[in-house]
Protein backbone atom coordinates (compact mmCIF):
# COMPACT_ATOMS: atom_id res chain seq x y z
CA UNK A 1 0.00 0.00 0.00
CA UNK A 2 2.86 2.39 0.83
CA UNK A 3 4.47 1.79 -2.56
CA UNK A 4 1.20 2.52 -4.38
CA UNK A 5 0.73 5.68 -2.32
CA UNK A 6 4.24 6.94 -3.15
CA UNK A 7 3.62 6.03 -6.77
CA UNK A 8 0.48 8.14 -6.64
CA UNK A 9 2.53 11.17 -5.64
CA UNK A 10 4.91 10.55 -8.56
CA UNK A 11 1.90 10.22 -10.87
CA UNK A 12 0.56 13.58 -9.69
CA UNK A 13 3.89 15.23 -10.50
CA UNK A 14 4.16 13.50 -13.90
CA UNK A 15 0.64 14.51 -14.90
CA UNK A 16 1.31 18.11 -13.88
CA UNK A 17 4.50 18.13 -15.98
CA UNK A 18 2.59 16.79 -18.98
CA UNK A 19 0.00 19.56 -18.64
CA UNK A 20 2.76 22.18 -18.29
CA UNK A 21 4.64 20.84 -21.32
CA UNK A 22 1.48 20.94 -23.45
CA UNK A 23 1.05 24.63 -22.63
CA UNK A 24 4.67 25.77 -22.84
CA UNK A 25 7.00 26.78 -25.67
CA UNK A 26 8.01 23.10 -25.77
CA UNK A 27 4.46 22.00 -26.69
CA UNK A 28 5.34 21.32 -30.34
CA UNK A 29 8.25 19.09 -29.32
CA UNK A 30 6.09 17.35 -26.69
CA UNK A 31 3.31 16.43 -29.11
CA UNK A 32 5.77 15.69 -31.91
CA UNK A 33 7.67 13.20 -29.78
CA UNK A 34 4.44 11.39 -28.86
CA UNK A 35 3.40 11.15 -32.50
CA UNK A 36 6.80 9.89 -33.70
CA UNK A 37 6.75 6.29 -34.93
CA UNK A 38 8.91 3.46 -33.64
CA UNK A 39 8.24 0.53 -35.92
CA UNK A 40 4.51 0.03 -36.62
CA UNK A 41 3.28 2.16 -33.70
CA UNK A 42 3.67 5.74 -32.51
CA UNK A 43 5.36 6.46 -29.19
CA UNK A 44 1.94 7.23 -27.69
CA UNK A 45 0.56 3.88 -28.91
CA UNK A 46 3.56 2.00 -27.51
CA UNK A 47 2.82 3.64 -24.17
CA UNK A 48 -0.94 3.04 -24.22
CA UNK A 49 -0.95 -0.41 -25.84
CA UNK A 50 2.43 -1.75 -24.79
CA UNK A 51 3.57 -0.37 -21.45
CA UNK A 52 0.02 -0.27 -20.13
CA UNK A 53 -0.30 -4.01 -20.82
CA UNK A 54 2.20 -4.41 -17.97
CA UNK A 55 0.04 -2.18 -15.80
CA UNK A 56 -2.95 -4.41 -16.55
CA UNK A 57 -0.83 -7.50 -15.88
CA UNK A 58 -0.13 -6.12 -12.40
CA UNK A 59 -3.82 -5.27 -11.94
CA UNK A 60 -4.72 -8.85 -12.86
CA UNK A 61 -2.16 -10.27 -10.44
CA UNK A 62 -3.46 -8.06 -7.62
CA UNK A 63 -7.07 -9.03 -8.33
CA UNK A 64 -6.20 -12.74 -8.37
CA UNK A 65 -4.17 -12.53 -5.16
CA UNK A 66 -6.83 -10.52 -3.32
CA UNK A 67 -9.59 -12.91 -4.42
CA UNK A 68 -7.60 -16.02 -3.45
CA UNK A 69 -5.86 -15.06 -0.22
CA UNK A 70 -6.21 -11.31 0.39
CA UNK A 71 -8.81 -8.78 1.52
CA UNK A 72 -11.38 -10.21 -0.92
CA UNK A 73 -10.77 -13.90 -0.16
CA UNK A 74 -14.06 -14.40 1.74
CA UNK A 75 -17.58 -13.31 0.82
CA UNK A 76 -18.13 -11.23 4.00
CA UNK A 77 -15.09 -9.17 3.02
CA UNK A 78 -16.31 -8.71 -0.55
CA UNK A 79 -19.81 -7.46 0.21
CA UNK A 80 -19.10 -3.86 1.31
CA UNK A 81 -16.39 -2.94 -1.24
CA UNK A 82 -18.35 -4.84 -3.89
CA UNK A 83 -21.55 -2.89 -3.28
CA UNK A 84 -19.62 0.39 -3.02
CA UNK A 85 -17.76 -0.32 -6.27
CA UNK A 86 -21.04 -1.15 -8.04
CA UNK A 87 -22.69 2.04 -6.79
CA UNK A 88 -19.56 3.98 -7.70
CA UNK A 89 -19.75 2.76 -11.28
CA UNK A 90 -23.50 3.00 -11.83
CA UNK A 91 -24.11 6.56 -10.60
CA UNK A 92 -21.30 8.22 -12.65
CA UNK A 93 -22.39 6.38 -15.81
CA UNK A 94 -25.98 7.58 -15.34
CA UNK A 95 -24.87 11.17 -14.77
CA UNK A 96 -22.73 11.08 -17.93
CA UNK A 97 -25.62 9.69 -19.99
CA UNK A 98 -28.02 12.34 -18.64
CA UNK A 99 -25.70 15.10 -19.83
CA UNK A 100 -25.23 13.41 -23.21
CA UNK A 101 -28.76 12.13 -23.76
CA UNK A 102 -29.17 14.43 -26.79
CA UNK A 103 -25.73 13.62 -28.22
CA UNK A 104 -25.64 10.02 -29.54
CA UNK A 105 -22.10 10.48 -30.85
CA UNK A 106 -20.86 11.18 -27.31
CA UNK A 107 -22.67 8.37 -25.49
CA UNK A 108 -19.83 5.94 -26.15
CA UNK A 109 -17.99 7.67 -23.30
CA UNK A 110 -20.45 6.52 -20.60
CA UNK A 111 -17.79 4.39 -18.87
CA UNK A 112 -15.17 7.16 -18.57
CA UNK A 113 -16.20 8.45 -15.11
CA UNK A 114 -16.81 4.96 -13.65
CA UNK A 115 -13.14 4.30 -12.77
CA UNK A 116 -11.13 5.07 -9.63
CA UNK A 117 -7.36 5.59 -9.82
CA UNK A 118 -5.99 3.48 -6.96
CA UNK A 119 -2.45 4.93 -7.05
CA UNK A 120 -3.61 8.56 -7.15
CA UNK A 121 -6.20 7.98 -4.41
CA UNK A 122 -3.80 6.16 -2.09
CA UNK A 123 -1.26 8.91 -2.72
CA UNK A 124 -3.70 11.48 -1.34
CA UNK A 125 -4.57 9.22 1.61
CA UNK A 126 -0.85 8.84 2.35
CA UNK A 127 -0.47 12.61 2.53
CA UNK A 128 -3.33 12.73 5.06
CA UNK A 129 -1.52 10.22 7.31
CA UNK A 130 -3.29 9.16 10.51
CA UNK A 131 -6.36 11.27 9.81
CA UNK A 132 -7.69 8.29 7.84
CA UNK A 133 -8.31 5.01 9.75
CA UNK A 134 -6.48 1.95 8.44
CA UNK A 135 -9.85 0.21 7.93
CA UNK A 136 -10.86 2.90 5.43
CA UNK A 137 -7.57 2.60 3.53
CA UNK A 138 -8.16 -1.15 3.23
CA UNK A 139 -11.76 -0.48 2.16
CA UNK A 140 -10.64 1.94 -0.57
CA UNK A 141 -7.96 -0.46 -1.79
CA UNK A 142 -10.44 -3.35 -2.07
CA UNK A 143 -13.03 -1.09 -3.72
CA UNK A 144 -10.50 0.20 -6.26
CA UNK A 145 -9.35 -3.34 -7.10
CA UNK A 146 -12.95 -4.40 -7.82
CA UNK A 147 -13.39 -1.13 -9.72
CA UNK A 148 -10.37 -2.02 -11.86
CA UNK A 149 -11.84 -5.45 -12.53
CA UNK A 150 -15.08 -3.80 -13.64
CA UNK A 151 -13.15 -1.43 -15.91
CA UNK A 152 -11.30 -4.37 -17.51
CA UNK A 153 -14.61 -6.11 -18.25
CA UNK A 154 -16.04 -2.90 -19.70
CA UNK A 155 -13.02 -2.47 -21.98
CA UNK A 156 -13.24 -6.08 -23.16
CA UNK A 157 -17.01 -5.99 -23.76
CA UNK A 158 -17.66 -2.47 -25.03
CA UNK A 159 -14.43 -1.10 -26.50
CA UNK A 160 -13.41 -3.80 -28.94
CA UNK A 161 -13.98 -3.26 -32.66
CA UNK A 162 -13.30 -4.86 -36.05
CA UNK A 163 -12.68 -8.25 -34.49
CA UNK A 164 -10.44 -10.65 -36.40
CA UNK A 165 -11.54 -14.25 -35.85
CA UNK A 166 -8.19 -15.79 -36.94
CA UNK A 167 -6.24 -13.62 -34.49
CA UNK A 168 -8.84 -14.23 -31.77
CA UNK A 169 -8.44 -17.94 -32.40
CA UNK A 170 -4.66 -17.63 -32.14
CA UNK A 171 -5.01 -15.71 -28.87
CA UNK A 172 -7.35 -18.41 -27.56
CA UNK A 173 -4.80 -21.09 -28.50
CA UNK A 174 -1.98 -19.31 -26.66
CA UNK A 175 -4.23 -18.79 -23.64
CA UNK A 176 -5.15 -22.50 -23.66
CA UNK A 177 -1.45 -23.42 -23.55
CA UNK A 178 -0.91 -21.03 -20.62
CA UNK A 179 -3.84 -22.61 -18.73
CA UNK A 180 -2.49 -26.09 -19.44
CA UNK A 181 0.91 -25.09 -18.09
CA UNK A 182 -0.76 -23.91 -14.88
CA UNK A 183 -2.71 -27.17 -14.54
CA UNK A 184 0.41 -29.23 -15.18
CA UNK A 185 2.24 -27.40 -12.41
CA UNK A 186 4.77 -25.39 -14.41
CA UNK A 187 6.16 -22.84 -11.93
CA UNK A 188 8.96 -21.20 -13.93
CA UNK A 189 7.98 -17.68 -14.93
CA UNK A 190 9.98 -17.51 -18.16
CA UNK A 191 7.64 -19.74 -20.26
CA UNK A 192 4.61 -17.75 -19.10
CA UNK A 193 6.24 -14.43 -20.00
CA UNK A 194 7.40 -15.63 -23.44
CA UNK A 195 3.93 -16.94 -24.29
CA UNK A 196 2.45 -13.79 -22.72
CA UNK A 197 4.34 -11.67 -25.26
CA UNK A 198 2.86 -13.81 -28.04
CA UNK A 199 -0.59 -13.44 -26.49
CA UNK A 200 -0.16 -9.64 -26.51
CA UNK A 201 0.64 -9.66 -30.25
CA UNK A 202 -2.39 -11.84 -31.03
CA UNK A 203 -4.74 -9.70 -28.96
CA UNK A 204 -3.31 -6.50 -30.48
CA UNK A 205 -4.13 -7.81 -33.95
CA UNK A 206 -7.51 -9.25 -32.97
CA UNK A 207 -9.39 -5.99 -32.38
CA UNK A 208 -9.68 -6.55 -28.61
CA UNK A 209 -7.59 -3.96 -26.81
CA UNK A 210 -4.06 -5.27 -26.30
CA UNK A 211 -3.98 -4.49 -22.58
CA UNK A 212 -6.56 -7.24 -21.98
CA UNK A 213 -3.73 -9.68 -22.73
CA UNK A 214 -2.07 -8.53 -19.51
CA UNK A 215 -5.11 -9.45 -17.40
CA UNK A 216 -5.57 -12.78 -19.21
CA UNK A 217 -1.92 -13.69 -18.64
CA UNK A 218 -2.21 -12.77 -14.94
CA UNK A 219 -5.06 -15.23 -14.45
CA UNK A 220 -2.82 -18.10 -15.60
CA UNK A 221 0.17 -17.32 -13.36
CA UNK A 222 0.30 -19.98 -10.60
CA UNK A 223 -0.29 -18.98 -7.02
CA UNK A 224 0.92 -22.33 -5.70
CA UNK A 225 4.57 -22.31 -4.59
CA UNK A 226 7.23 -24.37 -6.33
CA UNK A 227 7.92 -27.79 -4.74
CA UNK A 228 11.49 -26.62 -4.26
CA UNK A 229 10.28 -23.41 -2.60
CA UNK A 230 7.40 -24.25 -0.26
CA UNK A 231 6.94 -20.67 0.93
CA UNK A 232 3.78 -19.33 -0.77
CA UNK A 233 5.26 -15.81 -0.74
CA UNK A 234 7.78 -17.12 -3.25
CA UNK A 235 5.12 -18.43 -5.65
CA UNK A 236 5.27 -17.29 -9.30
CA UNK A 237 2.31 -14.96 -8.77
CA UNK A 238 3.87 -13.22 -5.77
CA UNK A 239 7.30 -13.01 -7.38
CA UNK A 240 5.96 -11.46 -10.58
CA UNK A 241 3.73 -9.04 -8.69
CA UNK A 242 6.68 -7.96 -6.56
CA UNK A 243 8.91 -7.53 -9.62
CA UNK A 244 6.32 -5.38 -11.43
CA UNK A 245 5.15 -3.23 -8.51
CA UNK A 246 7.96 -0.67 -8.49
CA UNK A 247 8.42 -0.26 -12.28
CA UNK A 248 4.67 0.12 -12.80
CA UNK A 249 4.17 2.56 -9.92
CA UNK A 250 7.24 4.72 -10.52
CA UNK A 251 7.82 4.42 -14.26
CA UNK A 252 4.98 3.03 -16.39
CA UNK A 253 1.98 4.81 -14.84
CA UNK A 254 3.82 8.16 -14.52
CA UNK A 255 4.89 7.87 -18.18
CA UNK A 256 1.25 7.24 -19.10
CA UNK A 257 0.18 10.24 -17.04
CA UNK A 258 2.85 12.47 -18.57
CA UNK A 259 1.90 11.42 -22.11
CA UNK A 260 -1.87 11.61 -21.72
CA UNK A 261 -2.52 14.46 -19.30
CA UNK A 262 -1.10 16.97 -21.75
CA UNK A 263 -3.97 18.95 -23.19
CA UNK A 264 -3.42 22.35 -24.74
CA UNK A 265 -5.46 25.08 -23.04
CA UNK A 266 -4.62 27.60 -25.76
CA UNK A 267 -7.79 29.03 -27.21
CA UNK A 268 -9.88 27.10 -24.70
CA UNK A 269 -13.46 28.33 -24.95
CA UNK A 270 -16.38 28.23 -22.56
CA UNK A 271 -18.03 25.95 -25.10
CA UNK A 272 -15.36 23.29 -24.51
CA UNK A 273 -15.48 23.74 -20.74
CA UNK A 274 -19.26 23.41 -20.68
CA UNK A 275 -19.63 20.73 -23.34
CA UNK A 276 -21.80 17.71 -22.46
CA UNK A 277 -18.74 15.43 -22.53
CA UNK A 278 -16.70 17.67 -20.23
CA UNK A 279 -19.55 18.15 -17.75
CA UNK A 280 -20.61 14.51 -17.93
CA UNK A 281 -17.11 13.28 -17.13
CA UNK A 282 -16.30 15.92 -14.49
CA UNK A 283 -19.61 15.67 -12.63
CA UNK A 284 -19.74 11.92 -13.10
CA UNK A 285 -16.46 11.67 -11.21
CA UNK A 286 -17.02 14.44 -8.68
CA UNK A 287 -20.73 13.94 -7.93
CA UNK A 288 -21.48 10.45 -9.22
CA UNK A 289 -18.65 8.69 -7.44
CA UNK A 290 -19.36 10.13 -4.00
CA UNK A 291 -23.11 9.59 -4.36
CA UNK A 292 -22.66 6.02 -5.60
CA UNK A 293 -19.94 4.92 -3.16
CA UNK A 294 -21.32 6.66 -0.08
CA UNK A 295 -24.94 5.86 -0.91
CA UNK A 296 -24.27 2.14 -1.42
CA UNK A 297 -22.17 1.99 1.76
CA UNK A 298 -24.77 3.85 3.84
CA UNK A 299 -27.63 1.64 2.62
CA UNK A 300 -25.66 -1.56 3.16
CA UNK A 301 -24.90 -0.60 6.77
CA UNK A 302 -28.43 0.66 7.52
CA UNK A 303 -29.89 -2.56 6.10
CA UNK A 304 -27.49 -4.45 8.40
CA UNK A 305 -25.87 -6.30 5.53
CA UNK A 306 -22.42 -5.22 6.72
CA UNK A 307 -20.71 -3.20 9.44
CA UNK A 308 -19.25 0.23 8.88
CA UNK A 309 -15.42 0.16 8.53
CA UNK A 310 -14.01 -0.15 12.04
CA UNK A 311 -13.13 3.12 13.75
CA UNK A 312 -14.45 5.26 10.88
CA UNK A 313 -17.11 7.97 11.17
CA UNK A 314 -19.66 8.67 8.47
CA UNK A 315 -17.86 11.92 7.69
CA UNK A 316 -14.67 9.96 7.02
CA UNK A 317 -16.55 7.46 4.86
CA UNK A 318 -17.93 10.40 2.87
CA UNK A 319 -14.42 11.82 2.54
CA UNK A 320 -13.00 8.65 0.99
CA UNK A 321 -16.10 8.35 -1.21
CA UNK A 322 -15.26 11.79 -2.61
CA UNK A 323 -11.66 10.71 -3.22
CA UNK A 324 -12.96 7.78 -5.26
CA UNK A 325 -13.82 10.44 -7.85
CA UNK A 326 -10.12 10.63 -8.73
CA UNK A 327 -10.42 8.73 -12.00
CA UNK A 328 -7.31 9.79 -13.84
CA UNK A 329 -5.35 6.79 -15.23
CA UNK A 330 -8.22 4.42 -16.02
CA UNK A 331 -10.64 7.23 -16.93
CA UNK A 332 -8.17 8.72 -19.41
CA UNK A 333 -7.50 5.25 -20.77
CA UNK A 334 -11.18 4.50 -21.37
CA UNK A 335 -11.66 7.97 -22.86
CA UNK A 336 -8.92 7.34 -25.42
CA UNK A 337 -10.64 4.09 -26.40
CA UNK A 338 -14.13 5.59 -26.54
CA UNK A 339 -13.13 8.52 -28.77
CA UNK A 340 -10.09 7.22 -30.65
CA UNK A 341 -9.27 9.47 -33.59
CA UNK A 342 -11.55 12.29 -32.38
CA UNK A 343 -9.18 14.98 -31.04
CA UNK A 344 -11.91 17.40 -29.92
CA UNK A 345 -13.72 14.76 -27.89
CA UNK A 346 -10.42 13.49 -26.47
CA UNK A 347 -9.53 17.02 -25.33
CA UNK A 348 -12.93 17.42 -23.66
CA UNK A 349 -12.46 14.07 -21.92
CA UNK A 350 -9.06 15.14 -20.59
CA UNK A 351 -10.46 18.46 -19.31
CA UNK A 352 -13.33 16.61 -17.63
CA UNK A 353 -11.07 13.98 -16.06
CA UNK A 354 -8.58 16.56 -14.80
CA UNK A 355 -11.36 18.84 -13.50
CA UNK A 356 -13.37 16.09 -11.80
CA UNK A 357 -10.27 14.48 -10.31
CA UNK A 358 -8.96 17.83 -9.03
CA UNK A 359 -12.28 18.74 -7.40
CA UNK A 360 -12.49 15.28 -5.82
CA UNK A 361 -8.94 15.57 -4.51
CA UNK A 362 -9.49 19.00 -2.94
CA UNK A 363 -12.90 18.40 -1.36
CA UNK A 364 -12.04 14.85 -0.25
CA UNK A 365 -8.84 16.03 1.45
CA UNK A 366 -10.66 18.92 3.16
CA UNK A 367 -13.46 16.67 4.46
CA UNK A 368 -10.97 14.10 5.80
CA UNK A 369 -8.85 16.80 7.46
CA UNK A 370 -11.89 18.27 9.21
CA UNK A 371 -13.62 14.98 10.08
CA UNK A 372 -13.23 13.78 13.64
CA UNK A 373 -12.20 10.20 14.31
CA UNK A 374 -14.54 7.71 15.97
CA UNK A 375 -14.08 7.84 19.75
CA UNK A 376 -12.35 4.80 21.24
CA UNK A 377 -14.84 2.49 23.04
CA UNK A 378 -13.02 2.96 26.35
CA UNK A 379 -13.34 6.74 26.04
CA UNK A 380 -17.01 6.73 25.11
CA UNK A 381 -18.04 4.15 27.67
CA UNK A 382 -19.45 1.65 25.20
CA UNK A 383 -18.87 -0.30 22.01
CA UNK A 384 -18.75 1.26 18.57
CA UNK A 385 -22.18 1.73 17.06
CA UNK A 386 -23.12 -0.41 14.08
CA UNK A 387 -24.60 2.54 12.20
Amino acid sequence: MAGEAAGGVVLIVAAALGLIMANSPLAESYFGALEAHIGPLSVLHWINDGLMALFFLLVGLEVKRELLDGQLSRWPRRILPGLAAAGGMLAPALIYLVFNRSHPEAQAGWAIPTATDIAFTLGVLALLGRRVPVSLKIFVTALAILDDLGAVLIIALFYSADLSLPWLGAAGGVLAVLVAMNILGVTRLAPYLVLGAGLWVCVLQSGVHATIAGVALAMTIPRAPSPRRPDEADSPLHRLEHALAMPVAFLIVPIFGFANAGVSLAGLTSEALLSPITLGVALGLFVGKQVGVFGATFLAVKLRLVDRPEGATWAQVWGVAILCGIGFTMSLFIGLLAFAGQPLFEAEVKIGVLGGSLLSTILGAVVLRLARSEPHPAASGGPLRRS
